[in-house]
Order: C-alpha cells, then structure tokens, then sequence
C-alpha cells in the first residue's frame, strides 16, 4: 500500500467509493472508531485508484462494483494516533449492482478490514452535518443534489504544516 512516513507526516494515497442509492449515500466505521467515512483504502503500489476501489469493495464486503467518474481529488490533512497526516484521495462515483443485499437502506450491514469489524450504514444524505463524518467537507458535498467534479484542501483540525503561512 502507499502510505510512508516522513519526518513530519504519514502519507497515505487513497481511494474512496461514493456509494448513492434514493437520497442516502453509504458510510462505514471502523471498529473503535468514532466517526464515520466513506469505504476505501489505500492504493497499492502498481495499482490505479479506480481499480483499488473495486478490491476494497470485494475485500471488505464482498461485493463487485463498477467504478465510475472522478468526482474528487481531496487533500486532506488531519490528525490520526497522534500523528499528523497527509492523505491525497481520489472519490469515485460508484455502483453497486441493482440485487446487492447491502441496498437494505434500513440495515445495518457488516463488513470486515484485516480482521477488524467494520459497519457500513446507509444515511440520508440531507441529515450528513449531524453526524461526525470524515473528512468534514463531506457533510456538505454530498448533501448537493448532483456531484460535480472538485478539487478540496481538507484540514480537520490541523495546524498549518511547519513553514506554511
């Protein structure tokens, strides 16, 4: 996976499925984790991002998706374990086909990330700004009608990296 420290940062490339049905959108969270994202993980080494999408989606729920449109490039700072990090996602829109038993929008469903639980939940995409979701700039975009391709610099809670105005 390509994720590396430096000095003073962990790197991480990641890739993230937007998963849409009716007026939710599909989140997940890690077990011991307080917050809720989107389902992904981090691209391999000799792998495109559109392809890391559909592995993470069959590793951790064992479901084939067709990977669609870039919706978004995110550069997100934050801090995690109590480190800083530097994480560049690429958000794909992304289909799950029509049979899918995780369409259940009622249901929780249960999906697994070496060998820790993992919980994926349908939300209502209107209500997002009340729930601790990650990367904040979520909460608003995926509430717009239609998605549209953008460029965001997300800093949760981060200072400005050191030399930075």
């Amino acid at each position: 996976m390509i994720s590396f420290d430096t000095t003073s940062h962990r790197f991480n490339l990641r890739a993230v499925a937007v998963i849409k049905t009716q007026d939710h959108v599909l989140l997940h969270k890690l077990d011991g984790d307080d917050y809720w994202s989107l389902p992904g993980g981090r691209v391999e080494a000799g792998e495109d991002a559109a392809t890391a999408v559909a592995r993470e989606m069959r590793e951790e729920l064992d479901l084939s998706v067709k990977v669609g449109p870039l919706l978004w490039i995110v550069e997100n700072f934050f801090t995690g374990s109590g480190r800083p990090h530097h994480e560049v996602g690429l958000y794909f829109a992304t289909e799950i086909p029509a049979d899918a038993r995780i369409l259940d929008v009622e249901a929780r469903h249960e999906g697994r990330e070496q060998g820790r639980r993992l919980e994926f939940v349908w939300f209502k995409r209107k209500e997002l700004a009340s729930h601790d979701v990650r990367p904040a700039f979520l909460r608003d975009a995926l509430a717009q009608n239609s998605l549209q391709f953008a460029h965001v610099v997300n800093r949760d809670g981060v200072h400005p990296a050191p030399g930075a105005a």
